[in-house]
C-alpha cells in the first residue's frame, strides 16, 4: 500500500514540476521589487529577503504535494483507528489551536489590508490591485510567506475532528488540500491579485477561528452567527470568481494584466469549485427542510 502511495506522488510529483516549474526561476518570474521607500515601515521581525524564500520555495515545492498525500491517508486511517473508540474532547487544546490561528489572521490581516486600501484609494484603484505590481511592501512579503505556510498548519484542524469523531465533509479536506497546492505552486508568479485573495482570507479566517474557539470554550451562539459566517465566506468565493473573471476579461482585450495564465486557471477552477460547493452546504445547512425540522 506504502508503494502505490509513493509511486503515485512521484508520478504526480514529475507531471507537476514538468508543467509548473521545469526551468522555472526565481529572475525569470520575480519583476515585482520593494517599493522605496515603503509605504508601511516594517517591524525588525518583518524584514524579508524574498529572493531566499521563492528560492526554497521552488526549490522544496513538493513539500505541498507530500503534505497533501500524507493528509489524505492520515483522515482515512485515523477515521478508522477511531471508528471503535470515544471521541476525544480536547477541549483545552482546540481552544488554543483557534485561538492561535485567529491571532495569527487577525495580525496578518491587519498588517497586510493597509496596502490593498492605498492601492484602491488611487485613480483606476481596483483595476491596479488586480492588474498592476505595485505598491509591494517587506511587511506584505512577510506576511504573505507566513500565509503560505500556514495553509500546512491549517490541516490539523482536521486532525481535531477526526480524533473527536466529527463528520468531514467533502468540502472540508478539498478546500484545504486545493488552497495549499494553490498558494504554493503559484508563489512565484506574484500576480497582485493574489493580495486580494490572501487579504480576504485572513479576514475571514480571524473571524471563523474566533467563532470555533468560543465553541470550543462552550460559549453559546446564536445560529444567526454562524449563518452571518457562511455568508461572509460565500461571498469570498462570489469575489476571487469575480476577480479572475475580470482579469479573463481584461486580458481578451489585449490589455496588459500581470496575472499568470496558469494562475487565472487554477484560481479561478479552485474559487468556482468552491463557490458550488459552500452555496450546497449553505442551502443545506439553513434552508433546506430536513434543517428545518431538526
Amino acid at each position: 500500500m506504502a508503494s502505490l502511495i509513493t509511486d503515485a506522488v512521484e508520478s504526480i510529483q514529475a507531471q507537476v514540476h514538468e508543467t509548473f516549474y521545469e526551468n522555472h526561476s526565481y529572475e525569470k518570474y520575480l519583476v515585482w521589487n520593494y517599493t522605496v521607500p515603503p509605504t508601511i515601515e516594517p517591524f525588525w521581525f518583518e524584514k524579508c529577503n524574498l529572493q531566499e524564500r521563492i528560492e526554497w520555495c521552488i526549490k522544496y515545492w513538493t513539500i505541498c504535494l507530500w503534505s497533501t498525500a500524507i493528509y489524505l491517508c492520515l483522515i482515512f486511517a485515523g477515521q478508522m483507528w477511531m471508528k471503535n473508540r470515544a471521541p476525544l474532547k480536547l477541549t483545552r487544546l482546540l481552544t488554543v489551536w483557534n485561538l492561535g490561528l485567529a491571532i495569527f489572521s487577525t495580525i496578518a490581516f491587519f498588517r497586510t489590508v493597509p496596502e490593498l486600501f492605498q492601492i484602491l484609494s488611487k485613480p483606476n484603484g481596483f483595476h491596479r490591485s488586480v492588474c498592476i505590481r505595485e505598491n509591494f511592501n517587506e511587511s506584505s512579503a512577510f506576511w504573505g510567506w507566513c500565509y503560505m505556510l500556514s495553509k500546512i498548519l491549517e490541516l490539523g484542524d482536521t486532525v481535531f475532528l477526526v480524533l473527536r469523531r466529527r463528520p468531514i465533509i467533502f468540502l472540508h479536506w478539498w478546500h484545504h488540500v486545493t488552497v495549499l497546492n494553490a498558494v504554493w505552486i503559484t508563489s512565484f508568479h506574484f500576480d497582485p491579485v493574489a493580495r486580494w485573495f490572501g487579504i480576504v482570507n485572513l479576514g475571514v479566517h480571524s473571524l471563523m477561528y474566533t467563532y470555533y474557539a468560543l465553541k470550543a470554550m462552550h460559549f453559546s451562539i446564536p445560529k444567526k452567527i454562524s449563518m452571518a459566517l457562511t455568508t461572509i465566506q460565500l461571498g469570498q468565493m462570489v469575489l476571487a470568481v469575480f476577480l479572475n473573471l475580470y482579469s479573463i476579461y481584461i486580458k481578451s482585450t489585449g490589455a496588459p494584466c500581470a496575472r499568470s495564465d496558469v494562475g487565472i486557471k487554477i484560481h479561478f477552477s479552485i474559487y468556482f469549485s468552491y463557490l458550488i460547493l459552500f452555496s450546497n452546504y449553505f442551502y443545506r445547512a439553513y434552508f433546506s427542510k430536513k434543517t428545518k425540522k431538526e
